[in-house]
């Protein structure tokens, strides 16, 4: 007698497989992902000339080793080529100041 179930689990072990191309993310493509913004962000902070403590700062959510490993990258290929940092153009918007209590 034939299983009706395995041509079933065929099909939906299939479509599972292809899970990437529906947009679906995998733990291992989460922390991919998590750990090439993370690079991104540390590289832009060293090619800004900012401290890698300041880019912490402006990044909480970052992972720091992340952002560590981009910032390094970058200082030794700016190093290697000779590259000038760039100095960010637009200033950073303050916090609104605390009314004065009294």
């Amino acid at each position: 007698m034939p299983r009706p179930l395995a041509p079933l689990m065929l099909l939906a072990a299939l479509a599972l497989a292809g899970c990437e191309r529906l947009g679906i993310e995998t733990p291992e493509l989460q922390a991919q992902r998590k750990e090439a913004e993370g690079k991104a962000i540390g590289a832009a902070c060293r090619h800004a000339a900012r401290a890698i403590e300041d880019c912490y700062t402006l990044n909480k959510k970052a992972d720091k080793a992340a952002v560590f490993a981009g910032w390094r990258e970058m200082n030794d290929y700016m190093r290697e080529n000779q590259i000038e940092p760039v100095t960010p153009q637009i200033a950073r918007a303050e916090p609104p100041a605390k009314p004065a209590s009294g």
